[in-house]
């Protein structure tokens, strides 16, 4: 039987009820309604644009709120002063160490479940799905609670002001020890996005970060019946917009209108399974964490220069989160993709996917690097009010922005093997790019070399384009191509 579905073909896919009459070509609105919506549709036999499409315009809605939050947030928390932003920019700093450890559980979430939807076993995509809900519960509870308890010495190893250890704290425990919802709404989407329910990943967050954005000021500031609780209010309203989150996820797994659902059935432990899940994502964990972990000392060795320039560093990276975030959503759609081809024996599919979708991310990442590198001190005046605060802030961002070109092909290439469940290659490369040349290249040129903060910012640029160059190479081999999981 030939592997040439009827869009290749040149006809029309057979769409879900409500979709185009057969012979019709879906126009861009009725093809926007379907992404949104949901499509039902086979992604393994439609045209590479058009899944690329149907998976990308949710996923990049989803980074858009996502990355819409990161500013708001960061412009309520900048009215409490710079020791207040310092207060987020360090919490995060060790927060991305918990990221590293939901994303390393999403790669492999994301990877298993695409590969059996690919596969055309959706039972067994659903009892993968349980076998990594598992995991995360498992590493849920000891990080809530160890991160209630170090949370004031964590801060002080990070080099906290005495006003932030003071004042800070309660903003620190808060959000370590809400962590499991972190977890558990990083976890779930992947596995919708694996299952190719983009849509539903969309609104999962669009729901937390909604509830976020408009809790956040009303507890910064004590609005109406509300109590002022200043910078902890933006934790309490993080941790509850996402707990939410994950309440819906839930629902919608149980309720199982999508492509995935869970029955009492599938709630049993899977031994092989989670040894599986758990190899690619102890490889996918160690590859977040050694990025995230360089994100960590970078601000470190930048607190060295004062809670302005940690202040500064945060607007910047907060406003080029606002960039890279949407272009997760087309790297996510990728990986989808990768993965899903490979279950249905499509190899040379996935890797048009990959290229199509680095190209879209380069149109889009290269203008708005140059509209960052134009406007950047109108930008970041938006978020800061001290002149020292603005003045890092911009440099930051124009030299970080520089990097943009390389990053759009670097950030789909990179998931690109994650989703072929190849998550070695992306480690070795984020352990020799970010470990090996950016935290050296950093300390060197802000301390010896005595540029400040500036070398840092520097040291990211040449780290993430390093990186980007190696993966074009690596993925190019096609090992990735004959990847069981």
């Amino acid at each position: 039987m030939s592997d040439t579905s009827p869009a290749e073909a040149g006809s029309s896919p057979v769409v879900e009820v409500g979709g185009p009459p057969d012979g019709a070509v879906p126009g861009l609105w009725a093809s926007l309604k379907e992404a949104v919506h949901g499509t039902r549709q086979d992604l393994t036999r439609l045209p590479v644009r058009r899944a690329i499409f149907l998976l990308s315009v949710p996923m990049v809605l989803e980074m858009v709120m996502e990355s819409i939050f990161a500013v708001v947030d960061v412009f309520f928390v900048g009215r409490l002063g710079a020791d207040a932003v310092a207060t987020v920019g360090l919490t995060e700093s060790l927060l991305t160490i918990i990221y590293a450890a939901a994303m390393g559980l999403s790669i492999g979430a994301t990877a298993l479940v695409s590969r059996r939807i690919g596969e055309g076993d959706p039972e067994r995509a659903a009892r993968t799905a349980v076998q990594a809900i598992g995991l995360g519960l498992v590493l849920a509870v000891p990080v809530a609670v160890a991160g209630v308890v170090f949370a004031r010495p964590l801060l002080a190893l990070m080099g906290g002001s005495p006003w932030v250890l003071e004042h800070g704290v309660r903003y620190t425990q808060v959000m370590l020890g809400g962590m499991g919802s972190v977890l558990l709404l990083f976890l779930i989407n992947a596995i919708f996005r694996g299952a190719g329910d983009a849509a539903i990943s969309m609104r999962v967050l669009w729901l937390a970060n909604a509830i976020n954005i408009v809790l956040a000021p009303l507890l910064i500031f004590g609005v109406g019946p509300f109590p002022e609780l200043g910078v902890m209010g933006a934790a309490v309203a993080t941790t509850f917009g996402r707990s939410c989150g994950v309440v819906y996820q839930l629902y919608r797994l149980a309720r199982g209108n999508g492509r995935l659902r869970l029955r009492r059935e599938h709630l049993r432990l899977e031994p092989g399974t989670m040894l599986a899940m758990l190899r690619m994502s102890g490889a996918g964990t160690a590859q977040s964490l050694v990025h995230t972990v360089s994100w960590v000392v970078l601000a470190r060795i930048v607190a060295t220069f004062g809670s302005a320039a940690v202040a500064g560093y945060t607007i910047a990276l907060r406003i080029v989160l606002f960039a890279l975030l949407p272009s997760w959503g087309l790297s996510n759609a990728a990986t989808t993709l990768v993965g899903q081809s490979l279950g249905a024996r499509k190899p040379e599919r996935g890797e048009q996917a990959v290229w199509t979708a680095a190209r879209l991310n380069a149109a889009f990442l290269g203008t708005l690097g140059l509209l960052f590198i134009i406007f950047a001190r109108p930008l970041v005046s938006a978020f800061a009010f001290e002149p020292e605060v603005v003045s890092h802030a911009a440099t930051a961002l124009r030299l970080v922005s520089s990097g943009f070109l390389f990053y759009a092909f670097g950030m789909v290439v990179t998931q690109a093997f994650n989703g072929a469940g190849d998550t070695t290659t992306p480690t070795v490369l984020n352990l020799c790019c970010f470990w090996l040349l950016e935290l050296p290249l950093a300390w060197v040129l802000s301390v010896p070399l005595g540029l400040g903060p500036s070398g840092a910012f520097v040291s990211i640029s040449v780290a993430f384009s390093v990186l980007a160059v190696a993966a074009v190479i690596l993925f190019r081999r096609g090992t990735w191509k004959h990847r069981e999981v």
